[in-house]
């Protein structure tokens, strides 16, 4: 592949003039047998690479464990573009944003109370080399000066927004050339903090939505010499449970970026193709009031969550093909999807009653945070004994992020983070009553300083003024649900439970599981876990990868934190809800 080179103003890749279209396609948003189809449809959009950032918290889920396969197989993922004739910017960060949960960094460094992320500090430092020891070399060879397809490494990301701590900025560099990366090296932050966030013989690029040429003249104020570039171009956005579908209207998006491209700088539309934050990825955001992100991470973009095309996509298309080669082929029809489907849950499993094969339970005199128990995502069920009958007012000192609170088993209340609540009233029945408190992670905090948030119950727990002690602390990662006792699912379900059904699909395709009726819980087909859903929407549908399903059975399991009636029942449909937008 050729190798990029800055020459004067201008980017050229073999000497020859080069200007960068690209846009963000994650491949850990994607299925992997999704890959090459979203791949295609970039260059037929008139893309000539594709960006990524590499999320740290999945590759390396525990110090000792490092993964570079399946959906996290990069490598392969590089080839494919390759394979598809495009060029490639590689954003390792260790910190990434991305709206993905702790902005990539993994949950275990949180272990040592003192650390100072992104920082010089030692233990966030040796952590980063030891990450980037393992991911650096296989990608090697994969680097544009070698043959591959990645023409560019990004330096952390939109640095200046969080710290001035050159130094740190500069380490990074340095380890990054000294583990063998020889291609150009770029750093983006907004207009406003390129001071802050570029480093002296680093390209330094920018991130804008709209009014290109305000945000390019001030790059180039910052930067006299070099190309001009922007490397986040928001052509969309992402959502937030509790609020609405954030959408950009597809022509003015095609005018901000024909303005741009006047200009004859280098673009990285964020996104081309959001996907989907599976699981527990999703991030949040934390301004004094914590905001989680849904699972859909659709954000408006040219290809939608299921990757078919958009009128957006039309749109930039047309575009681009003023100012660059658009491929003659036509353009991809929407994919084929499954719906009419509704599936009912006959079999359930109460959690409760499970709790023995999903966790092991660890004793402590004060509650412990999920980082204390080596947890990275899931619940945790807290579980004490109350010492006395009556009226009782429970106090907690920090829910990190949504408790439910029960009684021997009877649901009491729900705090929650996001309302910044902490008290609760209820009568508890006798002396030796057990009180259990379920905790959810919905997504650490992925941008500012509110990055250090760990989960779980954090400090006190009073009852009635006085602490509570003796607990046991029980993890629930879900990362497995195969040893679930499940019964007969008859009449009306209470606490929190599992329900299960089955579903015949003749050939396989996308579809949109709905779940009209449901309040809030998890999702999983065939064992993979599509997400959370929550009645608070936005979101009220959750994007199911055709390669998930099989021809004949499949398997749907949902958890369920609140009571359901005796009717439990989810639909596959063949579109999706991500709910209303604003006016």
């Amino acid at each position: 592949m050729p190798v990029l080179a800055i020459d004067g103003d201008d980017f050229t890749l073999d000497g020859e003039p080069f200007r960068i279209i690209s846009g963000g396609l994650h491949y850990f948003r994607v299925h992997p047998d999704q890959w090459a189809d979203r791949l295609r449809k970039a260059r037929l959009m008139g893309l000539n690479t594709v960006e990524t950032y590499v999320p740290w918290n999945l590759h390396q889920p525990r110090p000792d464990v490092f993964r570079l396969d399946a959906g996290l197989d990069l490598p392969a993922f590089l080839d494919l573009a390759a394979a598809e004739g495009l060029h490639v910017l590689l954003r390792p960060g260790p910190y990434i944003c991305a709206e993905w949960e702790g902005g990539g960094l993994p949950s275990w460094l949180l272990t040592d109370p003192d650390i100072r992320l992104r920082s010089q500090h030692p233990a966030y430092l040796s952590a980063v080399e030891g990450y980037f020891e393992q991911l650096l070399p296989p990608l090697l060879d994969r680097l544009a000066t070698r043959g591959g397809p990645v023409i560019a490494v990004q330096v952390e990301n939109e640095f200046g927004a969080y710290s001035d701590e050159w130094a740190h900025l500069h380490h990074l560099a340095e380890l990054l050339r000294r583990h063998g990366v020889d291609v150009p090296l770029f750093t983006c932050d907004q207009p406003a903090d390129l001071a802050r966030g570029s480093l002296p013989g680093v390209l330094a690029t920018a991130n804008f939505g709209s009014r290109a040429r305000q945000g390019l003249a001030t790059l180039r104020a910052h930067q006299p010499d070099g190309p001009l570039m922007c490397t986040e171009f928001w052509i969309g956005w992402f959502d937030r449970w509790g609020g609405h579908h954030v959408v950009r209207e597809p022509a003015a998006a095609a005018q901000e970026l024909d303005e741009l491209l006047a200009t004859g700088a280098s673009v990285n539309l964020y996104m081309f193709h959001g996907g989907t934050s599976y699981g527990f990825t999703n991030g949040a955001n934390d301004k004094h009031t914590y905001r989680p992100t849904v699972g859909s991470y659709d954000y408006d973009a040219p290809l939608d969550e299921a990757g078919d095309p958009t009128a957006k996509y039309h749109a930039f298309r047309e575009v681009i093909a003023k100012y660059a080669p658009v491929p003659e082929e036509p353009v991809p029809q929407p994919s084929p999807k499954l719906g009419g489907i509704t599936v009912p849950l006959i079999e359930s499993a109460p959690l409760f009653g499970n709790l023995p094969v999903l966790g092991t339970p660890v004793p402590s005199e004060r509650p412990l945070a999920m980082e204390q128990l080596q947890q990275d995502f899931g619940y945790v069920l807290y579980k004490a004994i109350l010492p006395g009958a009556g009226p009782a007012v429970l106090e907690l000192e920090d829910v990190r992020d949504r408790a439910q609170v029960f009684v021997d088993g009877q649901p009491v209340g729900v705090l929650e983070r996001e309302r910044h609540e902490r008290a609760l009233a209820f009568t508890v029945p006798r002396a030796g009553s057990v009180l259990r408190v379920l905790v959810e992670n919905q997504g650490r905090v992925n941008y500012g300083q509110g990055l250090h948030d760990r989960k779980g119950l954090l400090g006190r727990v009073l009852v009635n003024g006085v602490e509570l002690t003796g607990w046991t602390n029980l993890p629930l990662t879900l990362r497995t649900l195969d040893e679930i006792g499940f019964g007969a699912g008859e009449g009306p379900v209470v606490g929190p439970a599992f329900h299960r059904g089955t579903f015949e699909v003749a050939e396989p395709a996308d579809t949109f599981v709905h779940l009209p009726g449901w309040t809030k819980g998890n999702v999983w087909v065939n064992g993979f876990h599509l997400g959370r859903h929550w009645s608070r929407g936005p979101q009220r549908s959750l994007h199911l990868p055709g390669p998930v399903l099989r021809p004949g059975p499949n398997e749907i399991t949902v958890l369920e934190l609140h009571a359901t009636g005796p009717a439990r029942t989810v639909e596959l449909r063949d579109r999706p809800d991500l709910g209303p937008t604003e006016e």
